[in-house]
């Protein structure tokens, strides 16, 4: 039977960017699944070029995100000194950017699964990560903590998504629906998204099917 471990990507900045390299870094409005990925491996304590690790994520996990609370589109000017030049041949004396991220997002982060020895490491990872896990970028790090439950649950990655509920600690009022992002079917998928990673250290990546649509906010817990 199928389980989802629940995790949750809250801070002051995010940014998962998945198509810009180099003077202009983009973001996605949600997380893509290759910044989860580099989340994940980074909990687990696996380098760059662990390609085992990252194919058992590949193969084993399906994600699902809920967006609680959507971002604010912001822009950083960024200035850095001596950066590699893209041909390798030595270095820039300065590189400017424009780095955009989410301010004030939140979100609820699904991964289903029938490996369930999988899920309970990822949630021990993540409440004890062996290096710094961040939100896209190392600066960006999580405002609140990642782990949300003791264990996966014995739900589907959609009634878990779809059931879970809503929260905030703030002053603001619960939104009329909720966006979620998932991972489809090529025959069901609204759209297609070049955001899964072969390999982290020759930055490679293949495509996945995503369907976007819109849920009631859940009153009740799961």
């Amino acid at each position: 039977m199928k389980q989802t471990l629940l995790l949750r990507l809250a801070g002051p900045m995010q940014s998962w960017g998945t198509q810009s390299r180099f003077s202009i870094r983009d973001t996605g409005l949600e997380p893509s699944k290759s910044g989860v990925f580099g989340l994940l491996c980074a909990a687990l304590g696996a380098p760059r070029d662990d390609e085992e690790t990252l194919r058992r994520l590949r193969e084993s996990l399906t994600i699902g995100v809920r967006v609680d609370r959507e971002g604010v589109m912001k822009k950083d000017f960024h200035t850095a000194k001596d950066v590699a030049k893209a041909s390798g041949s030595g270095t820039k004396d300065t590189e400017i950017s424009d780095r955009w991220y989410l301010a004030d997002a939140d979100f609820l982060v699904g991964l289903e699964s029938d490996d369930t020895e999988l899920l309970r490491r990822l949630n021990e990872a993540v409440a004890q990560p062996v290096w710094q896990i961040f939100l896209g970028r190392k600066s960006f790090v999580p405002g609140k903590p990642v782990r949300m439950l003791d264990a996966p649950l014995e739900s589907s990655l959609f009634d878990a998504l779809k059931s879970f509920e809503w929260k905030t600690d703030r002053r603001e009022a619960a939104p009329e629906r909720l966006r979620l992002v998932m991972d489809a079917t090529p025959e069901t998928a609204t759209e297609v998204r070049q955001d899964v990673p072969l390999s982290f250290a020759d930055r490679r990546f293949t495509i996945r099917h995503v369907l976007t649509d819109f849920i009631p906010v859940p009153k009740g817990g799961l």
